[in-house]
């Protein structure tokens, strides 16, 4: 990769974007980076830095620069791809979602026997000894108005 010096920074063109009302000026934009050193976010203090320069553009939204809104959209791309990477939710199994909507509808055992058919099929379930069969599935999904596809 070429290196730059001042005089190939130079020679870069304004760049107008389509949806963009104002071209993006190389040199501010050049300025913004080297004095904010945006960069792969590794660790939550660098992720809280760029939280605290995206706020501080933020407070100013309506009167960013190009480049400004610009650098903008770079932290706001760094920083969600950390998050994800450090707080990826893990997929809930079938009986994590059952007891979150028993919970979440303050339900006890006995209120799903209705769904299940016998408490002693509640129990098993609700205790992990026993698996959803495609009747339970279609029964959950209804009662509790969501996609069948949380208990598989």
């Amino acid at each position: 990769m070429e290196k730059m010096t001042r005089a190939s920074i130079n020679a870069i063109p304004t760049v107008s974007r389509p949806g963009r009302k104002a071209a993006l000026n190389a040199h501010e934009y050049q300025r913004l980076l080297g004095r904010t050193l945006p960069r792969v976010i590794r660790s939550e203090a660098e992720n809280d830095r760029c939280l605290d320069l995206l706020a501080q553009l933020d407070a100013h939204s309506s009167e960013l620069t190009p480049a400004e809104k610009e650098l903008a959209d770079l932290l706001t791309l760094l920083i969600e791809n950390f998050e994800e990477q450090c707080y990826a939710l893990k997929a809930a199994s079938p009986l994590d979602v059952l007891h979150e909507l028993m919970r979440a509808n303050s339900l006890k055992q006995k209120d799903l026997v209705d769904v299940f058919g016998t408490p002693s099929i509640v129990s098993e379930v609700i205790n992990g000894k026993r698996n959803f069969t495609t009747d339970h599935i279609r029964k959950l999904s209804q009662r509790f108005h969501v996609s069948p596809e949380l208990f598989l």
